[in-house]
């Protein structure tokens, strides 16, 4: 594999780590959001180690599928979570 292409591949998987990664504060909030959390951890260490894993295309676009279906699935649990807040505001 060329060194650009593992470039390409390491932003990628950079940014689909580091988007999951932006979410910790809203997944706090959440309910369940402790059980993500644990897992954190791993990622941010997975994330320092990134450039140090040698990736194939396949791999990545697993991975940006993942973050893909992760977010959608986040989607539901994250709005109606807004929506409270938004309700709880308004009756203070």
């Amino acid at each position: 594999m060329s060194d650009s292409s593992s470039v390409k591949h390491l932003v990628r998987i950079t940014n689909c780590l580091q988007t999951i990664l932006d979410l910790e504060s809203q997944l706090e909030q959440l309910e369940n959001g402790h059980s993500l959390l644990d897992e954190f951890a791993v990622l941010k260490s997975f994330l320092e180690k990134i450039d140090e894993v040698e990736l194939s295309e396949s791999d990545v676009e697993r991975i940006e599928s993942a973050t893909s279906n992760f977010l959608k699935e986040l989607q539901g649990p994250l709005s109606r979570r807004q929506s409270r807040s938004r309700a709880e505001r308004r009756l203070q």
